[in-house]
């Protein structure tokens, strides 16, 4: 925990686990950090990273207006810490070089121990997962090394990850869109929601 730390407050890239499979992060804040995700992963820089949050309280910061919409806040509640990511329109002023059109903000409360404490130690955390762009996702941490190798800074080792990815929400519009079917059925987001 402390080596990841170090390396994400110097603006490395840290490989950690989640609750679905190991995952790429570094600190948005610091300039060049996403950056470096990307070119690791060889992912297209049109692809928006996702946040991880250690709150709603954080999530809450990063949307427009430093609130979430009324809808992503009933999904919140619910389902975080969990598999649900929600899009919402980004704070005006976060120049958070997260890749995509800049507008929007996939936010996400992972429900595993140590993501969930370095987000709490760190801040949010730009994360995706760690795999090459368009490779199977890798769930051990020797699976990570072997893949990156020094390309990361640090690999934290917390045994397997293989959960389903999460359920994507998109919120940006006022209607709920789903942008990917994950661990949480849709159908349920849509009956939280009672639409």
């Amino acid at each position: 925990m402390s080596d990841a730390l170090e390396v994400l407050s110097g603006g490395g890239v840290a490989a950690i686990p989640t609750d679905t499979v190991y995952g790429l992060a570094a600190d948005p804040n610091l300039a060049g950090a996403t950056r470096r995700i990307f070119e690791i992963k060889g992912r297209p820089m049109a692809m928006e990273l996702p946040v991880l949050v250690a709150s709603t309280e954080q999530a809450s910061c990063l949307a427009a207006g430093s609130r979430l919409p009324e809808q992503a806040r009933i999904l919140v509640e619910r389902f975080w810490p969990g598999g649900l990511t929600i899009v919402v329109r980004r704070a005006e002023g976060l120049l958070w070089d997260l890749g995509g059109n800049g507008a929007s903000i996939g936010l996400r409360c992972p429900a595993h121990p140590v993501a969930l404490e370095l987000c709490r130690r760190a801040g949010p955390l730009a994360v995706t997962s760690a795999n090459l762009h368009g490779g199977p996702p890798l769930v051990t941490a020797e699976a990570v090394a072997a893949c990156f190798g020094s390309m990361v800074d640090v690999v934290v080792d917390a045994g397997r990850c293989d959960g389903v990815p999460s359920t994507v929400v998109g919120l940006v519009s006022g209607e709920p869109v789903c942008i990917r079917e994950g661990s949480l059925p849709w159908g349920e987001v849509l009956a939280t929601l009672e639409l």
